[in-house]
């Protein structure tokens, strides 16, 4: 895989670190408004193509980036539209005062990017189970 379409592993953990950081503040301080840092990071990930917590982390790197392991441009995207989506329910969750969904919505987020960093991705595994079920539902439909 060529190095361009990989993301290298620091910048990955220094978003997932910064999604958990955001959802304990935002459980602590009962605001959802921590959650914005990382919602509107991934949205400009998704709009303008900068996720201005990716760059910012892109200074601190003391290699050229195509010297880090990484990950896949495609999987991360798959991954942050999980997150934004998860994120995005919480914050409108906490806005309504539905606090109950608004821990439950953040805390997957967190739990996911937590195990994500001891090594197991969530959102990996769930985009290979559903490429798995696309296939066998296309490979099935042409038997027929």
């Amino acid at each position: 895989m060529n190095s361009a379409e990989l993301v290298p592993y620091p910048l990955v953990r220094t978003n997932q670190s910064a999604i958990v950081v955001c959802v304990l503040l935002s459980a602590i301080t009962g605001s959802g408004m921590w959650l914005l840092i990382p919602l509107l990071a991934g949205l400009s990930g998704f709009l303008v193509g900068v996720n201005p917590i990716l760059f910012g982390a892109r200074l601190f790197l003391r290699r050229p980036p195509s010297t880090y392991a990484g990950e896949d441009r495609g999987q991360m995207r798959f991954n942050q539209s999980i997150a934004v989506t998860l994120l995005s329910a919480g914050f409108v969750s906490y806005l309504a005062h539905w606090y109950l969904f608004a821990y439950l919505a953040t805390a997957l987020v967190a739990i996911a990017a937590v195990v994500a960093m001891s090594g197991f991705c969530v959102g990996c595994f769930i985009r290979y189970q559903w490429g798995q079920y696309r296939y066998r539902r296309n490979r099935d439909l042409l038997k027929d």
